[in-house]
């Protein structure tokens, strides 16, 4: 049993079956087009609203050296999955990868994994957009009734129509194609980036030196937690964690790599990009300096304008520019938010689509949802589907407590590629990549241990809710997904082959 559990599916093999006519995907995008996806993915909320949080309660100003800490984290990853993306250009990112490293239960683990990643993600975002946009209803003097907004902390029932509209709307632009996707994200980023370096530079000019002092503010131990909201560290050594310091800089960099979630979203569309050997890894990696150079540059300005002290959590970057004397920015920066989360639902809403139609096509989940279009060659059948679903969990569920679910779900994704690439090196020497990740082991291990580091720093509630995600995962697998798997039947038919051929009845 153990070694159809962990049976691998040759690369050679996941590569032929995107050329089956009613299972492949169309091919169109570019480097460009990858580095504007991953931009649009990643730069969201995290660069509007976790700098005050992380900088009032953890580094200070140092939190610039926070965000270069989750930048290097995810850098080490970003190689792990070039090397992957270039070797293997296939649906399913992590899935994938796991699949042609791990085995094939490990493959079924990742996958569910993202499944739930990419869905909360794209609840948790259509519900902050929603946030935004009726903030920007409400300066125009427009309410939107109470049994059509938010949710969040309200008594009555209510369905956020908003997100859930959002939600529809994109899954109907997937629909119809990459490049169309590809065209609307690249004019949002456009929009978006010119927010973040229009504030940047703004701010550049408000700043007050004095504000910088302390730029790592003296240690500052607080109480142990007791309870299930502390971080999982916290509970398995029993020692209190440090506000400010060098401590401080490591536990905001745990917070803010929420920031840079969405990057790894980029691999799931290799399939669909006209030369993936050359132009994922510039993708990937060119994408994830871009966004670590805006995000140190606007904590820089932040805390430059306004002290750590006085910072708003909720809002830091607005109300920094009201401290200073410049309350029209406060709008200007909700309007750059709501445009910006747009892109970013998109992407997460992608993501998770192409990861289900990779496990429908390899037969661990119905067949019926691996077909694509026959004019738009997109997987419109799991797109509808999953746009539907996560369209009604956005419209009526609160889901703030969840979102650090997003978290450990990448994190742990993280932590199965680059100990794929350690695999892969050792059983498929063999295999062409144009481009490979320097110094293995070495990068992989750093890459799985600042992974695990993050994870053990999320709160222990998270643990037992990905816990219980992955037991129903692992049930549906073995009712399911073991029986129906593509590659086990493909096993068993060469089998039967052999036996016949030999006349004895054993292979």
């Amino acid at each position: 049993m153990s070694s159809t559990l962990f049976r691998t599916k040759r690369v050679e093999q996941s590569i032929l079956d995107t050329e089956e006519p009613e299972h492949a995907l169309k091919k169109s995008l570019s480097a460009l087009d990858l580095t504007v996806f991953g931009v649009g993915v990643i730069i969201g909320t995290g660069i509007f609203v976790l700098t005050g949080t992380v900088a009032k309660d953890n580094a200070g100003p140092a939190v610039a050296l926070a965000f270069v800490v989750s930048g290097v984290a995810c850098a080490l990853a970003a190689l792990c999955y070039a090397e992957f993306a270039s070797t293997v250009p296939v649906a399913g990112s992590a899935y994938t990868f796991s699949y042609a490293s791990l085995g094939e239960l490990p493959a079924w683990i990742i996958g569910w994994d993202l499944v739930l990643e990419f869905a909360l993600g794209t609840a948790v975002v259509a519900v902050g957009w929603s946030g935004y946009i009726q903030s920007l209803m409400d300066n125009a003097g427009w309410t939107m009734p109470d049994a059509l907004g938010s949710r969040e902390g309200a008594d009555a029932f209510g369905f956020d129509i908003l997100a859930a509209a959002l939600v529809l709307v994109l899954t109907f632009i997937l629909v119809l194609g990459m490049k169309l996707s590809a065209r609307i994200t690249s004019l949002v980023v456009a929009i978006k980036v010119a927010v973040v370096l229009t504030v940047i530079v703004a701010g550049a000019f408000l700043i007050d030196g004095d504000n910088y002092d302390p730029f790592i503010p003296k240690t500052q131990t607080v109480e142990a937690a007791s309870n299930l909201d502390a971080p999982l560290i916290q509970l398995m050594f029993g020692w209190a964690p440090s506000n400010y310091g060098v401590m401080g800089i490591f536990t905001a960099a745990s917070v803010v790599f929420f920031a840079f979630i969405g990057f790894d979203v980029v691999a799931t569309a290799a399939e669909e990009t006209k030369n993936p050997q050359r132009d994922m890894p510039r993708g990937i990696i060119g994408s994830l300096i871009i966004c670590t150079t805006l995000y140190v540059l606007v904590s820089i300005v932040v805390t430059g304008m306004q002290h750590y002290t006085r910072l708003s959590v909720d809002a830091p970057l607005a109300d920094a520019f009201k401290d200073t004397g410049h309350p029209w920015f406060a709008g200007f920066i909700s309007f750059g938010a709501a445009v910006g989360l747009t892109t970013v639902c998109m992407i997460l809403l992608l993501g998770q689509t192409r990861v289900f139609f990779a496990m429908s096509r390899d037969g661990l989940l119905p067949r019926f949802f691996s077909h694509v279009h026959p004019r738009f060659k997109t997987p419109h059948r799991p797109t509808i589907l999953l746009g539907v679903i996560i369209a009604i969990l956005a419209g009526f569920t609160p889901l703030t407590e969840l979102a650090a679910l997003v978290n450990i779900g990448t994190l742990f994704a993280f932590v199965v590629v680059a100990i794929g690439v350690i695999i892969l090196r050792k059983t498929r020497p063999d295999l062409h990549r144009a481009f490979r990740t320097p110094w293995v082991p070495v990068i992989p291990i750093l890459s799985v241990c600042a992974s695990l580091w993050l994870m053990i720093n999320l709160p222990a509630e998270t643990w037992v809710r990905f816990a219980i995600w992955m037991v129903i995962g692992a049930g549906v697998y073995f009712l399911y997904g073991r029986s129906h798997s593509r590659l086990g039947r493909h096993e068993e038919t060469t089998l039967a082959e052999v036996e016949k051929g030999d006349g004895t009845g054993t292979a």
